[in-house]
């Protein structure tokens, strides 16, 4: 039988103590099965342990029952587990930041509330559901968002980027808050370098030339001047990005953040 992608199985493990080893995480995490590579990061030069590392199982099933078996311990330390993000993924920005609020995009005239909820409730459990509607004509504006009671749902569904619901195409990423923007952006600003390489523990991290290069819009569209609404291909239109049903600046403006959210870097990328 073919493995899933290797991005399906791997999961980031942050708030490692300094004293655990390869042996020791991989005995832990053998509890939910077969590991293929287990792996802590460690400074090249001092070969001192980094903090975080990663184990990859031999299917999703196994990672599914490891999240499920929260919280984690290891060598008396509560460690922190989530799902590592894409190699290709973990430049763009936000993509390393841990939230509860999923953003749906694509959705079309016909698709209903309930629709979203039959569709994502088998990723957790969800506690409120808001699809976007004009405030003057009542139509949709064809973005919603679902926040679910944990993170680890929304972790799971971005790893697939476009989603079958009601017969049509959308497609999913993380909601970031505009108090969850700032924090990136300054997480960014002089913490590391690229790609958060920098501290002991991968902290922030660069994606652009120094501090406050702020991932120059364009190339995911996030930010670009123009706010969320422009950030997400369009959804809710017009210049200003549409700010999210109005409230103001939701993002608008701020020209994107960067890559490497705050905590652990760039997990997954480039090593």
């Amino acid at each position: 039988m073919e493995r899933e992608k290797e991005q399906f199985r791997k999961l980031f493990i942050g708030g490692l103590s300094f004293e655990t080893t390869e042996e020791s995480l991989r005995n832990y995490y053998e509890q939910w099965g077969k590991l293929t590579d287990c792996v802590v990061m460690r400074d090249p030069a001092s070969k001192r342990s980094r903090g975080f590392g990663f184990v990859t199982f031999s299917s999703m099933a196994e990672v599914d029952a490891a999240m499920a078996a929260r919280p984690h311990s290891i060598d008396g330390r509560v460690v922190e587990p989530k799902r590592a993000v894409a190699r290709e993924e973990s430049g763009k920005p936000g993509a390393h930041v841990t939230v509860k609020k999923l953003f749906v995009g694509g959705i079309k005239e016909d698709t209903e509330e309930h629709h979203l909820r039959d569709y994502f409730e088998e990723y957790g459990k969800i506690d409120t559901i808001e699809i976007i509607t004009d405030r003057q004509s009542g139509k949709k504006r064809g973005f919603g968002f679902v926040t679910f009671d944990d993170h680890d749902p929304v972790d799971k569904i971005v790893l697939q980027k476009y989603h079958t619901i009601n017969g049509h195409n959308a497609e999913v990423r993380k909601a970031l808050s505009r108090q969850e923007m700032q924090e990136v952006q300054s997480s960014r600003s002089g913490r590391g370098g690229n790609f958060g390489f920098g501290d002991s523990r991968g902290g922030g991290g660069n994606f652009g030339p120094g501090p406050g290069s702020n991932f120059r819009g364009g190339s995911d569209g996030y930010g670009s001047g123009r706010g969320f609404g422009d950030g997400y291909n369009g959804y809710g239109g017009g210049p200003g990005g549409g700010n999210f049903g109005g409230s103001p600046g939701y993002g608008g403006g701020r020209g994107g953040y960067g890559g490497g959210g705050p905590g652990y870097g760039n997990q997954g990328g480039g090593y």
